[in-house]
């Protein structure tokens, strides 16, 4: 039997991936899948993507880009969640400040350099006019140590995904100060170029599972009960994020998102040079479109 990795943080946007691996449909063809949780977010799985330690991995989009021009052997084979991510920007509850623009140049906690929560932080210094040579950055790892981080009164700035985290601002840890969406589809699915090469047809076909999941998850409320007691979120949220949540149907992509993508990146002064989308992209997987 050989084992097929797949490596997501443990969030409810990976249910879909979840329920596929709990199900195992693949075990007739020898193929059992394995789920790994990475807590630490995207930067944790493009380590595990060059380390060899995964052979899929769910990853933010700007993360996987960033990390691919930078010698990632991952391949997009498609988008996963074809919406954008609307991140939460948060302060400890215990901060003075309850406005975003009351900030200027503040420290900001992330869960890893090159992050989604480190990368989504140029965007919003951008927007906010910050000087970036001023702003630092502290490593937490993950939520739990962003959580204690605000316990302890950190004056830093957290970015984490909004409905993640509400369950924590109900409780009166963070305060939610303001909100950042990504200017991209949020999520790819990126697979290993060895998997790849030996294993296409395996992926092909958990591909076509995971959108005949994600086409019928939108008309199932038992799912929402479901995501809601697996990932501890307050039920009205989980309504709410379905509804502002589109997953990815085909396998088409189109060269122009992902342009966009390495041209903010670029403009951020977090890539150097872009790279022809058809380098980030499993061609034989994913349909490229203008």
């Amino acid at each position: 039997m050989k084992q097929v990795r797949i490596t997501g943080v443990p969030e409810h946007f990976n249910i879909l991936w979840k329920k596929l691996v709990q199900a195992q449909p693949f075990k007739d063809q020898g193929y059992e899948l394995v789920w790994i949780d990475e807590p630490k977010g995207s930067g944790a799985m493009n380590a595990a993507l060059r380390e060899g330690k995964t052979d899929i991995a769910l990853l933010l989009t700007e993360s996987f880009v960033r990390d691919k021009i930078d010698g990632n052997p991952g391949l997009i084979t498609d988008w996963y969640v074809s919406s954008p991510l609307t991140w939460g920007i948060h302060v400890s509850v215990q901060s003075s400040q309850n406005a975003i623009d009351s900030y200027k140049n503040p420290p900001v906690a992330i869960s890893r350099f090159g992050s989604g929560s480190h990368l989504m932080a140029f965007l919003l210094a951008k927007r906010e006019h910050w000087d970036l040579e001023k702003v630092t950055f502290e490593v937490i790892n993950d939520l739990k140590g962003a959580i204690a981080n605000a316990e302890n009164g950190g004056e830093h700035i957290f970015l984490w995904e909004k409905f993640t985290t509400n369950p924590y601002v109900e409780k009166g840890i963070f305060k939610r100060i303001g909100e950042i969406p990504t200017p991209w589809p949020c999520f790819v699915t990126v697979a290993h170029e060895n998997f790849l090469a030996s294993d296409a047809a395996i992926m092909k076909q958990i591909q076509q599972a995971i959108k005949a999941s994600a086409f019928e998850l939108q008309k199932n409320n038992e799912t929402i009960t479901e995501i809601s007691e697996h990932y501890n979120l307050i039920k009205k949220d989980v309504e709410r994020w379905i509804s502002q949540t589109s997953w990815a149907v085909t396998n088409e992509i189109k060269s122009s998102e992902l342009e966009a993508v390495m041209q903010i990146l670029k403009e951020l002064g977090l890539i150097s040079h872009q790279i022809p989308v058809s380098l980030l992209v499993s061609t034989k997987l994913s349909k490229l479109l203008p």
